[in-house]
């Protein structure tokens, strides 16, 4: 697992009509869905969890979001998860959403 450390897992994430608000951007509280979909894509596909039999329960306790340009449907993003540090009792991931062209 120490390549996660310095290379993100990058996974295509579909945006919808309903994504874009008022101003036509995704919505700023959207962007925190697509966060939980790479987190839990991660720890689905690649490290064995099941959300319907696991006793292991995840806790966001903290958590922060830099907007550095817009994204709107029908953009094709991605999304890029990384272990940033293992601790005792937690696990500190980094989640970034890029527009097709800033992934290449």
């Amino acid at each position: 697992m120490s390549w996660l450390f310095t290379k993100p897992l990058m996974k295509e994430i579909t945006t919808r009509w309903m994504d874009n608000d008022v101003y036509g951007h995704v919505n700023n509280v959207t962007y925190y869905s697509y966060f939980d979909s790479i987190a839990n894509n991660y720890l689905i596909e690649h490290a064995g969890f099941d959300i319907q039999t696991s006793p292991i329960i995840g806790y966001i306790v903290s958590s922060a979001c830099n907007y550095y340009s817009s994204i709107a449907f029908p953009d094709k993003i991605f999304g890029a998860f990384r272990v940033n540090r293992i601790g005792k009792s937690s696990v500190e991931y980094g989640v970034a959403i890029f527009n097709a062209l800033m992934a290449l």
